[in-house]
């Protein structure tokens, strides 16, 4: 891991869970498709350098289908068709900031911009959503969450849905800025992701903190 996560995070790669969670994803990928690409696993954290996060914005596992996921969590590779929750995204991005419709689901320029795009779960069976929960990743995201609440610079946390709410405890509410609302899931986006205004909001939070905003445009 080539960047200045190195140092931070180096140390869990001596914890028991983490030879563990090595060996149980090299067996999935001998038996199954598994998602993200071995060399896309850590994309968030190569894209979006510790001393650049800005934001946070938490998911919880990959896509599962042929070619969606490459390691930023609720994006997919260009010409992948918008899933579901990204669509969400994109009409609340719009309603909020009245940014043009996205015509793609790819989400690298908000993370080259520093806004940390982090599943709390790194892999995925094809076709098995939370095939690779509670096997160990949850203890890297969670010190990666750790690393950035310690940061000297207001960071802004974007918490969509319980598991990412429930992250909360991990983070300095004194120091950042912490956004919550439901998840943008079809099955939730009605019950207070619609409205919620995050883009705004976490804007608004950058700039009451001396820091530059985000370019949400894609």
């Amino acid at each position: 891991m080539p960047t200045d996560w190195n140092p931070v995070l180096r140390d869990q790669f001596d914890e028991p869970y983490w030879s563990e969670l090595m060996d149980f994803v090299a067996r999935e990928r001998s038996l199954y498709d598994v998602y993200p690409p071995a060399d896309e696993v850590f994309a968030a954290l190569h894209l979006t350098a510790l001393a650049n996060t800005r934001v946070v914005i938490i998911g919880q596992d990959p896509y599962h289908g042929p070619g969606q996921a490459h390691g930023l969590a609720f994006s997919v590779r260009h010409g992948q068709r918008i899933p579901p929750s990204l669509r969400n995204i994109h009409r609340e991005l719009t309603d909020d900031l009245g940014i043009a419709l996205p015509a793609h689901g790819n989400l690298d320029a908000w993370a080259h911009q520093g806004v940390l795009l982090l599943n709390t779960t790194l892999t995925v069976r094809a076709g098995e959503a939370g095939s690779h929960r509670g096997r160990g990743w949850e203890h890297f995201t969670d010190r990666v969450i750790g690393a950035v609440s310690t940061s000297i610079n207001p960071v802004v946390f974007i918490c969509w849905g319980a598991a990412a709410r429930a992250k909360q405890s991990l983070i300095d509410t004194a120091r950042h800025t912490v956004i919550t609302s439901a998840h943008p899931s079809p099955l939730s986006a009605h019950n207070g992701f619609f409205g919620s205004r995050p883009f705004s909001a976490t804007n608004n939070a950058l700039i009451a903190a001396g820091a530059e905003p985000i370019d949400w445009t894609l």
